[in-house]
């Protein structure tokens, strides 16, 4: 024990600075044995809450109650029954509800969605889809009438043919060319009700102001106003949302 406690002493540097060469060598030597080891750890990747926030904020926003254009939308109206069809999105489904038997057998109600204003009109109350297509169409082009505002100049202004159609005959801008006045009955009654409403939202709900520019005192406007529940429901909601007591 003593011989060999001897000899491995002797296998150590004798002097101070050896010492320090021989460990400053087992440091480099560990230090490159786990640098490969540090290198290899994966990097973790972080996601700010921010493009999460962002996808849930990009979906569409609920539709207005009214829809303003720049262009002359009322071109919509003037479109065929097949113009206008090609630019709807149709569905089709079974309605619930009473009617018989074979009502919920087969998918007749119908659901049109106008694609350029984002309106939805459905029919569901015949049997036969081709009759409630022909329903959800007819409602597509009124509710057009209703929602989709066009921007007009109310300097210079002259009513547009389908306003004059609608306009009570004392009209003093009507002229004798124009025919009898059209009631809310007959299907052109649509274009000259949102050419009337364009001219209401202009005046930001002034029957008076509008009236004046239509050549009509200001009763005979009110009451062809409230000759139609859908046009009444929108000027009277116009003139709520500015502060000015409805129509009755």
């Amino acid at each position: 024990m003593r011989a060999s406690s001897s000899s491995s002493f002797a296998n150590q540097p004798s002097s101070p600075m050896a010492r320090i060469v021989l460990l400053r060598q087992a440091q480099t030597f560990i230090h490159s044995r786990s640098s490969p080891i540090l290198a290899r750890r994966p990097t973790l990747l972080s996601f700010s809450s921010s493009s999460s926030s962002s996808s849930s904020s990009s979906s569409n926003p609920p539709p207005s109650t009214t829809i303003s254009c720049s262009n002359n939308t009322n071109s919509y109206l003037s479109l065929s029954d097949s113009e206008l069809m090609a630019q709807c999105e149709m569905d089709t489904y079974k309605s619930s509800g009473p009617g018989g038997q074979h009502r919920n057998k087969r998918e007749t109600a119908v659901r049109l969605k106008h694609l350029p204003s984002g309106i939805i009109a459905q029919a569901a109350e015949d049997r036969s889809q081709h009759k409630n297509r022909t329903s959800a169409l007819a409602r597509l082009r009124a509710l057009i009438a209703l929602k989709v505002r066009n921007e007009i100049e109310l300097e210079g202004y002259s009513p547009p043919a389908e306003l004059l159609q609608i306009l009570p005959l004392k009209s003093t801008v009507r002229g004798s060319d124009v025919g009898p006045q059209i009631g809310p009955n007959n299907p052109k009654f649509i274009p000259g009700m949102q050419a009337l409403l364009d001219l209401i939202f202009a005046v930001e709900g002034s029957v008076s102001d509008a009236a004046k520019l239509l050549g009509l005192s200001t009763g005979a406007l009110s009451r062809l106003i409230l000759s139609d529940d859908s046009l009444r429901q929108a000027v009277n909601e116009l003139r709520v949302s500015k502060g000015i007591k409805p129509l009755r």
